[in-house]
């Protein structure tokens, strides 16, 4: 394993080499474009296009289920063109879908674009993946903290600026978040003209094309990644619904929990997650994010039983809890994810993982609305207990894809068998 010097003053903010800080650059700007347009796409769809919202939301929907099929294709492609070309590629299809909704008044308008602007994401989501395992290899689990601190931090200010638009409330506001969107798209992908290009590694031996769907261990840690990702429309979506109709707290107390969720992620992230090192690390990870998240939710459930002033400290305690689950989640999926994908198949395996995560998320209004909300207080403590035995499979996860695969056995041990990082 190629080792570099210890991580200096400098590194500590940015990244460790240049190419992680073009990739933590590009990201940057790439999330706070998304934090424009998803905090206010929804509005500009039904009050300036005027489009009836079911309307919005079955076009939506629909691109969202069509783009999912282009995730294990598209990573496939990324390991054999290379992760920046088919990144760039995709990230220049997003910036042109972007720009073209600006002229969108119809429903199968809006469909027809969506799901260009989704298959290209699920493309480029998945040639990311590949980046990233080729760009940070000296210290992979630091690179990747603060690659993500640095995304959340983007998605943030973004989401800042879209509250600049949504209340000034016109239609030139709106359009200016969504053109912001595309021209992020477009200076992401000049900026990862600064990258190397990495070549395609030829496979170790002939073997199936979709190595991936047959990974068994693999596989399985996908659909247990997608049902763990549950936990962020718990905040977003869950949360907000059970403050405004089952609590005392004031209103002004989701925009908080928001802020300190976020907050605290940013916080957080590198610090907790750059010790998230080897698969081993990311199995236990996994299990203590579903324990956080079983103390998180039984507090969540308390504050429809308590006064108003009891009601908003519960809510910060229990988003303080959360977060900490939130950034051990990530942390495990970055340390799985990557680690016990094979160097010269990372696109396809991300993009694998990016199916089932994106799957859970589809699921999860419908899953969050209907059975929590339905049982109440009762529904907490049910989603606390699955996430739970979610994380609990985590560890024994990590042996059974570690016992299959040789080369995440010598990863895991160094030469004297201690314990090492994984290059991913």
């Amino acid at each position: 394993m190629v080792k570099g010097r210890p991580p200096g003053r400098t590194s500590r903010i940015a990244g460790n080499n240049r190419p992680e800080r073009v990739l933590i650059l590009a990201s940057f700007v790439n999330r706070v474009g998304n934090g424009l347009f998803n905090a206010a796409s929804a509005l500009y769809f039904t009050l300036v296009v005027d489009l009836p919202a079911a309307q919005v939301g079955a076009a939506l929907t629909v691109a969202g289920a069509i783009g999912l099929l282009a995730g294990i294709p598209g990573g496939h492609l990324a390991d054999r063109r290379g992760p920046r070309t088919v990144m760039m590629l995709a990230l220049a299809v997003q910036a042109a879908a972007m720009s073209a909704l600006v002229l969108v008044e119809t429903w199968g308008a809006l469909a027809v674009v969506a799901t260009v602007g989704q298959l290209a994401a699920a493309v480029g989501g998945a040639a990311w993946g590949a980046l990233v395992a080729g760009v940070g290899t000296d210290h992979p689990a630091l690179f990747r903290a603060k690659l993500r601190t640095y995304v959340n931090l983007g998605v943030v200010l973004g989401t800042v600026g879209a509250g600049f638009a949504v209340t000034a409330h016109t239609r030139t506001a709106y359009v200016v978040l969504i053109l912001g969107n595309a021209a992020s798209f477009a200076l992401c992908a000049l900026l990862l003209l600064l990258l190397p290009d990495y070549k395609a590694l030829a496979p170790p031996s002939p073997q199936r094309r979709w190595m991936a769907l047959a990974d068994r261990p693999f596989v399985t840690f996908t659909v247990l990644y997608g049902a763990m990702g549950l936990q962020y429309p718990a905040v977003s979506l869950l949360l907000p619904i059970w403050v405004s109709a089952h609590t005392d707290a004031p209103r002004w107390t989701v925009a908080a929990v928001f802020a300190v969720n976020a907050g605290f992620c940013v916080l957080l992230q590198t610090r907790i997650g750059s010790r998230v090192e080897t698969p081993r690390d990311g199995g236990t990870a996994f299990r203590r994010a579903g324990l956080l998240f079983l103390l998180s939710c039984p507090v969540l459930a308390l504050t429809a039983y308590v006064p108003v002033w009891a009601a908003a400290a519960l809510l910060i305690v229990a988003i303080f809890v959360h977060s900490l689950g939130e950034v051990y989640e990530s942390s495990a999926g970055f340390a799985l994810g990557f680690g016990l994908a094979p160097d010269h198949a990372q696109g396809q395996y991300q993009g694998l993982l990016g199916l089932g995560f994106s799957t859970g998320q589809a699921l999860a209004p419908a899953i969050l609305t209907t059975v929590v909300l339905g049982l109440g207080a009762a529904g907490w403590l049910l989603l606390g207990a699955f996430f739970a035995a979610v994380g609990a499979v985590g560890p024994s996860l990590e042996r059974w894809g570690t016992r299959t695969r040789p080369q995440q056995r010598a990863a895991a041990a160094g030469p004297s068998g201690a314990p090492d990082e994984t290059h991913a």
